[in-house]
């Protein structure tokens, strides 16, 4: 098993915050537009930039992966 350079458990690190953080505030900001009576168009809005901020740390943690397979060798 290849050890990880400080750079990608840094990266790795930031993108687990990140997922963690877009799982609360997106179910928090739908929670309160239900209890305010926000328009649907904002839960979709709250939806997009969950998705957005998922298929990031996807984007991350893959380049990590990759890192690791090249440096495994």
């Amino acid at each position: 098993m290849a050890q990880q350079t400080p750079a990608a458990r840094k990266q790795a690190r930031i993108a687990s915050i990140v997922i963690a953080a877009t799982i609360v505030l997106w179910m928090g900001a739908n929670w309160v537009g239900g209890q305010i009576g926000l328009p649907i168009k904002y839960a979709f809005l709250f939806d997009f930039v969950a998705m957005a901020a998922f298929g990031w740390a996807l984007i991350v943690l893959f380049g990590v992966w990759r890192d690791g397979q090249q440096t495994k060798d």
